[in-house]
């Protein structure tokens, strides 16, 4: 099991929950990221301790190959890491986004598209995002809308409390709000088409840029009645709330000790720790200990992962 260094990335809307909430020591200000996992190029994430330390991710999977990943998940994807996992502390409104699914972004890109979701950590009073349309409009009329300054008018504005989770398959409209503190898994991609961006300037002092046209092609633009994924907690036992073609991700609210099975999955298990303190154990009786804010790669050879809390410890774990 691995532990690697998180990314700090400062960012114009970054705000100082993170550091406090990973039980950091930093003096970095307006953290608005916690890159967690990542094989991005130029940003990869490098094992924090242990024999391989020093040790970026890609180069641990090269190393290790399927016996980390999963054999299937290195036939598919080989060096590169499927999933990007982020901590996201949002001081001030994000920019309107859309990213296009992996068709569209391969042949445009030649890169992977990109499936998301959230499950909000933290939420001021008064939190909120965006997802999807509330109404029906056509390419036109959305791009007469960014032009116009009324965009937020025809999208679905939830405010969020903790442990709300949105799902975001590619296609969908979304942004996250002042005030929201959430975990995000990904597809690794960094095809991002920014949409709206409230008219303000970049730290260079000139607008950002935006990809009103190029979004048109990738917006799905059904409207649905609800874009929130519901779901009913439960103690010391997995409860699923994202399954898709990218990850399959479950919360875990314990306060004692609880197993989770690998077994038969072919696939790494991420467990992202949100609340409290514990110990993970594998089968083969490896420890780490993991706290919040904490996000822990578990090797796919595992067949059973037990979660024993100090007092209390909730996790969510991703895998493909």
């Amino acid at each position: 099991m691995y532990k690697f260094n998180p990314i700090l990335k400062t960012i114009i809307w970054g705000g100082e929950k993170i550091v406090p909430y990973k039980q950091l020591v930093s003096d970095q200000k307006s953290v608005g990221e916690s890159w967690e996992l990542s094989g991005v190029k130029g940003s990869e994430s490098v094992v924090a301790d242990g024999p391989y330390a020093g040790k970026t991710l890609p180069e641990l999977i090269d190393l290790l190959k399927g016996d980390l990943v999963g054999k299937k998940v290195y036939e598919k994807h080989g060096n590169e890491f499927p999933l990007l996992i982020k901590f996201i502390d949002a001081r001030k409104d994000l920019s309107i986004q859309v990213h296009p699914d992996d068709e569209l972004s391969h042949k445009r890109h030649g890169k992977n598209g990109k499936t998301e979701m959230w499950y909000v950590v933290g939420a001021d009073k008064g939190a909120h995002l965006l997802s999807g349309f509330s109404k029906k409009v056509t390419p036109e009329e959305y791009a007469a809308k960014v032009a116009d300054n009324t965009l937020t008018d025809v999208l679905t504005n939830y405010e969020v409390h903790e442990g709300d989770v949105f799902f975001l398959p590619a296609g969908r409209v979304h942004a996250i709000g002042a005030g929201s503190f959430v975990a995000e898994i990904q597809q690794t991609s960094d095809v991002t088409y920014r949409i709206y961006d409230y008219g303000r300037l970049g730290a260079d002092g000139k607008p950002r840029e935006l990809h009103v046209e190029l979004a048109k092609d990738a917006i799905d633009f059904r409207v649905e009645d609800d874009y929130r994924t519901h779901y009913t907690g439960k103690k010391n036992e997995g409860v699923e709330l994202v399954r898709c073609n990218y990850f399959i991700t479950s919360v875990y609210d314990t306060d004692r000790e609880t197993e989770i099975s690998m077994e038969g999955l072919d696939s790494f298990m991420v467990v992202m720790g949100l609340e409290g303190r514990g110990v993970i154990r594998d089968n083969e009786g490896n420890e780490i200990p993991v706290h919040q804010g904490e996000t822990v790669l578990v090797p796919a050879t595992t067949r059973l992962l037990k979660l024993i809390p100090e007092n209390h410890l909730k996790v969510l774990t991703s895998h493909l």
